[in-house]
């Protein structure tokens, strides 16, 4: 008989741990999926990482103002994405926010739509899409395993972002943690992405992309969307906003929803429904 539980497996890339869990599917093709998977977002890798000297995030760092240059279309939908989650957290997240490091005024540019280009308009574009890399890889490698009717998934990157499928058969959703590891506050999670940004692994690594200056507002914040990209962006944002901020942002959101830990104390923002706790 075929064994269809929860398949679980491992890859390495974007100097984090992804992981692909697949419920009741049989384990040949639930492995041959996942290894699919995992083909992507090492694809993606190559593309979107600053540390490869090939990649178009690299290319797009050699830029002149004035010039151009041509995107595929997964790097242009991850950039366009970002332009969107910039103007939806009031500039509180952007891909440019570490370049005030290296420059007086943030850098600017422009995706030109009918050419697939992206144009540099002033100072140097070091892109960093850390904040919402990871994510956007979770939301391809969601997509395909649809493609291969593999609805019941979870897939994690780096522990901080969650991207869960269907419920797995007879369960109400993926037992997922709010909170630092093992934490005792956990969510049934279906059909939606949680992410979570802060500073007990890094430190002040956040920075504030209006000001430049390393943000440390708050311990740790967490966000819950339909899309893991918008999770990861929104949860950054979440650590450099103030409380009303992030208020005003998730109500003109429907689908998200903002946890914040408050002197070990818990709270959400939005109008989306709060998960069952497990």
């Amino acid at each position: 008989m075929s064994e269809t539980g929860i398949q679980v497996f491992n890859h390495s890339a974007m100097a984090t741990q992804f992981q692909v869990r697949i419920a009741g599917e049989e384990k040949t093709y639930a492995a041959q999926t996942a290894q699919a998977a995992f083909a992507l977002v090492d694809d993606l890798e190559s593309k979107l990482s600053r540390f490869r000297a090939n990649s178009e995030i690299a290319q797009i760092a050699q830029l002149a103002p004035g010039e151009k240059l041509r995107l595929t279309r997964p790097v242009y939908d991850c950039l366009r994405l970002a332009q969107r989650m910039e103007f939806a957290t009031r500039g509180a997240f952007s891909v440019t926010a570490a370049a005030l490091r290296h420059q007086p005024t943030k850098p600017l540019w422009a995706l030109v739509e009918n050419e697939f280009t992206l144009r540099c308009d002033s100072g140097r574009l070091e892109f960093d899409l850390g904040a919402i890399g990871k994510g956007f890889a979770l939301d391809r490698m969601a997509e395909l395993l649809r493609e291969w009717s593999c609805p019941a998934f979870m897939l994690v990157a780096g522990g901080s972002s969650i991207l869960a499928g269907d419920a797995p058969s007879g369960t109400a959703g993926w037992d997922c943690g709010l909170g630092e590891n093992n934490s005792s506050r956990r969510h049934w999670l279906a059909n939606s992405s949680l992410s979570g940004s802060g500073l007990a692994v890094k430190g002040e690594h956040i920075f504030d992309p209006r000001t430049g200056l390393a943000c440390s507002r708050r311990h740790r914040a967490w966000a819950l969307t339909t899309s893991a990209a918008e999770s990861d962006a929104l949860s950054t944002a979440c650590m450099i906003l103030d409380e009303t901020e992030i208020d005003d942002v998730v109500k003109r959101n429907a689908d998200w929803l903002v946890f914040l830990n408050e002197k070990n104390e818990w709270r959400h923002l939005g109008q989306r429904p709060v998960p069952p706790l497990v």
